[in-house]
């Protein structure tokens, strides 16, 4: 049986994992996204990634003890297996402009589903079109509120408590929509930039080095869920000099502002490990 945790990411500015960002001509570089509901996800060989080439660079811990021997020329069987293994992190609220508060926290169903899954929690997932109670939105008839959102209007059918929903148990202004409006609402809330590269001699764009990007949005809460292999030393796993928290970059364009992510690591409790 394997140790359970997950980890909570937050994003600091807009994240970019995905196509390669460089300077096609034309191109638009997507971000990976999951297979159903069409939402940004971040792959967990990224996250491991990431968190294993700054244990190696802090020198602190041995990182080929958590994340295993990579293959070495003309050494057979010399590969070990991790001891720390990752899956992807999916979006549990995701950030959108709305005039007048300016953001409301959107999530669905399917999200709040493998949220609650992860986490471990056993709230009653939100119907769809529920609102929290902080939520600014125009009163229509009986309990329905309409909310103007960036492109469009949204009807709040309900309204409940959605706090038990976010890592901190903070309430934001939140609403829960369908599982098949989440696709176009996630696509209207993405950040997007479009980029050139300057010619090394002159202030002008250098031919063909225009490209666009996009990217999750500063604000962006995802989860991923973390298994430990069952070794004696495994409730050790501090990844970030010792501690359970810390912040990282993911993704690319990391040089101009993109990728700066906060982290936190839940170990859970022995007898809360999962049969993964």
């Amino acid at each position: 049986m394997y140790r359970k945790a997950y980890g909570i990411i937050e994003t600091l500015a807009p994240v970019h994992v995905g196509a390669t960002a460089g300077e096609e001509s034309g191109n638009l570089n997507l971000i990976f996204r999951d297979q159903f509901l069409q939402t940004g996800i971040i792959p967990g060989s990224s996250i491991r990634g990431r968190l294993r080439a700054d244990m190696r660079r802090s020198g602190e811990a041995d990182e080929e003890h958590w994340y295993g021997r990579a293959a070495r020329t003309g050494e057979t069987d010399s590969t070990s297996e991790s001891i720390v293994k990752f899956e992807y992190a999916s979006i549990v609220w995701l950030p959108v402009f709305c005039p007048g508060q300016p953001v409301v926290w959107v999530s669905c169903p399917r999200l709040l589903e493998r949220y609650r899954r992860i986490v471990g929690i056993t709230e009653q997932i939100p119907e769809p079109y529920t609102g929290s109670s902080n939520l600014q939105a125009r009163q229509g008839s009986g309990t329905q509120r309409t909310l103007f959102f960036n492109l469009g209007f949204l009807t709040v059918e309900h309204t409940a408590p959605l706090g038990a929903w976010f890592p901190n148990a903070v309430e934001k202004p939140a609403a829960v929509v369908a599982d098949n409006d989440m696709a176009m609402i996630h696509d209207m809330a993405l950040y997007r930039q479009s980029r050139v590269a300057l010619d090394e001699d002159e202030k002008k764009v250098k031919g063909g080095a225009f490209f666009n990007v996009e990217a999750l949005p500063e604000g962006t809460i995802l989860i991923f869920p973390v298994a430990l292999k069952p070794v004696s030393d495994a409730q050790d796993w501090q990844p970030f000099e010792g501690k359970t928290q810390g912040e990282i970059y993911l993704g690319g364009l990391e040089s101009v502002g993109f990728g700066h992510c906060r982290i936190d690591i839940k170990l859970q409790n022995p007898d809360q490990g999962a049969n993964l």
